[in-house]
């Protein structure tokens, strides 16, 4: 998959729909009934990288109060969705020590590797951090894709889609966009910011909530890659 093609296309057909009023708006975010729920291996940006995109949530704040903006701890890189989020899971219906074992001993064969945070693209319900990644990401994924499907742990792995990309989701709409020009003149001046570029060096497997806010996650393991 070329990258910067998806991303490209993914935000002019996003931008016109925006444009246009046919967004989504998420009516679960601010549910305190949402029982979404799932595990997740996730990658999570640097301070100094999270620092910036502050920066920029900071601007599209004060164009857009009303608008969900994730906070540090929640801003992450989806891994591999290992259980996807579905009303009432729970951990006690799994052992959670077979799953670690594993990743762990997938994960022991690879090492440290680096993202570039460059850029926004957007989906109708969203606004994405463009992640660029190298091949050791797309390794890992198919070595955890392999690993699951020849074991009997419950998984739901590309159910929904192959994930292919490394990018954060940064803002949700959650109401009307009330300056919607403002805000978007605001998406196309970091259509192409340097966010940063980050060693990966740890791996988080979590059981997390359909948005992944701190409040609900539980850190079930850190992975340490070789250097």
């Amino acid at each position: 998959m070329n990258l910067a093609e998806h991303y490209h296309k993914l935000y002019t057909e996003s931008i016109a729909k925006i444009l246009a009023g046919n967004y989504e708006i998420d009516h679960l975010i601010d549910s305190d009934t949402d029982q979404r729920f799932g595990i997740t291996l996730i990658i999570r940006p640097n301070a100094a990288t999270n620092s910036k995109i502050q920066q920029f949530l900071t601007e599209a704040k004060a164009i857009e109060p009303d608008q969900y903006y994730y906070q540090n701890p929640d801003i992450h890189i989806t891994l591999m969705s290992i259980i996807s989020c579905y009303e009432g899971f729970d951990l006690k219906d799994i052992e959670v020590e077979d799953y670690i074992q594993l990743i762990q001993q997938i994960l022991s064969r690879h090492k440290r590797f680096k993202i570039q945070f460059k850029g926004l693209t957007a989906s109708p319900s969203c606004i994405l951090i463009q992640g660029f990644l190298t091949d050791t990401l797309n390794e890992i994924r198919d070595d955890l894709r392999a690993g699951f499907k020849n074991s009997d742990l419950q998984q739901s792995i590309d159910k929904r889609y192959a994930i292919q990309t490394a990018h954060a989701t940064v803002i949700r709409f959650r109401s009307e966009l009330k300056h919607k020009d403002s805000f978007l003149s605001l998406i196309e001046k970091y259509r192409d910011f340097d966010f940063g570029t980050f060693e990966v060096k740890q791996i988080e497997l979590v059981y997390n909530d359909w948005y992944q806010r701190e409040r609900f996650v539980k850190k079930l393991q850190v992975f340490e890659l070789g250097s």
